[in-house]
């Protein structure tokens, strides 16, 4: 392919519908990194990735520095050499590293960017009411929207989180399924409390109660646990995964693409997950329609539950001229799809930007 002749980094704002609550954050608005690349003979290819203030030891700060450095260096390069040598930096800054060679797929029109037919891809969706009466309004809500997946997040207090996951258990009547997630609030001895005391009715994973690095922790609550566990923040490697399938009880693995380093390194991390007995799960709940689009092109072939690539339907913008259908609690693809963005929407939200030439 000809060498690079452009890039340009922005950084995002966009505001969100409603405020999506986490464990350890509240947000209001999400503000993802978008790394656009086009080549001496025109071909452009773009990428985004959020970097989430206390999800891991990433900083806005450090992947904006690290963006800057690596797309400097990409100037000149072929597509091929410049994913490698930013993938040389993967353990720096995952995310920042993954928005660049995401964009650099793209332009490489990648084979798993090819929809020859229309792809439907069911969604799961969070339950963010804290009181009963919202909670049943909003189950009905979204079961009228067609989702059968719903997440709960917990973390915050054992006995206080088991009371509203009951109310949520009771409010969903058996008409969709649950995946609980502390996001790794949860001390060793609050998780094994919380796990051995879950009614697992309608149940379908805990998702990483404990810190991302404390394995042992983690392996402890899935030893007392009445529904089986899912690992997400640590998993960024194979080895990660491989370390994961080792571990009694955790059945479930979810990779982000945001971690993994670009769309092919997806691809093969979630046929490992597999490969090692476990299912894959897939999706950032954060991520705009620019990486909801992506992480959906790799699930098509390679998981089969809800996706939870659902962070385009919080936000109140879409950075695309074909904006993702969504319908019937799912992302509808049609064949063919190749979306460009929106420049008008793009200018608006943008905060800062750097190009490179």
């Amino acid at each position: 392919m000809a060498p690079i002749s452009r890039l340009c980094l922005r950084r995002l704002e966009l505001p969100l519908h409603r405020p999506y609550r986490l464990s350890y954050r509240t947000f209001e608005t999400f503000e993802p990194y978008v790394v656009e690349v086009q080549d001496a003979d025109g071909r452009v290819g773009f990428a985004d990735a959020h970097i989430s203030p206390g999800s891991s030891s990433e900083t806005r700060e450090g992947g904006w520095a690290f963006l800057c450095a690596r797309l400097a260096e990409s100037v000149g390069r072929e597509p091929q050499a410049a994913k490698a040598a930013a993938l040389e930096h993967f353990s720096e800054s995952k995310v920042a590293t993954t928005a660049l060679v995401s964009a650099l797929e793209v332009l490489e029109n990648n084979r798993l960017l090819e929809f020859p037919q229309p792809v439907t891809l069911p969604l799961l969706t969070p339950i963010n009411g804290l009181r009963e009466d919202e909670i049943r309004t909003e189950v009905e809500e979204w079961l009228d929207q067609g989702f059968r997946t719903f997440k709960v997040k917990v973390g915050k207090d054992v006995a206080g989180d088991l009371e509203r996951v009951a109310v949520i258990q009771d409010a969903v009547g058996g008409r969709a399924t649950l995946r609980l997630d502390a996001n790794r609030a949860y001390s060793r001895d609050q998780g094994v409390e919380f796990a051995r005391q879950l009614n697992p009715e309608n149940i379908a994973l805990f998702e990483q109660p404990c810190d991302s690095g404390d394995w042992e922790a983690n392996e402890a609550v899935a030893d007392a646990s009445t529904v089986p566990l899912m690992l997400d923040e640590p998993i960024c490697t194979l080895e990660d995964i491989e370390r994961a399938a080792g571990i009694a009880n955790v059945r479930f693995c979810k990779l982000k693409l945001k971690r993994f380093g670009g769309l092919e390194r997806l691809e093969a991390g979630l046929r490992a997950v597999r490969s090692g007995g476990m299912e894959p799960v897939l999706g950032d709940g954060l991520g705009s329609d620019i990486h909801a689009w992506l992480e959906a092109c790799v699930a098509r072939e390679t998981i089969r539950n809800a996706g939870e690539f659902n962070g385009f339907l919080k936000s109140r913008e879409s950075l695309l001229v074909e904006p993702l259908r969504f319908e019937a609690g799912s992302i509808h693809i049609p064949g063919g799809y190749r979306p460009t963005l929106d420049r008008e929407v793009l200018e608006r939200v943008t905060v800062e930007s750097r190009h490179f030439h």
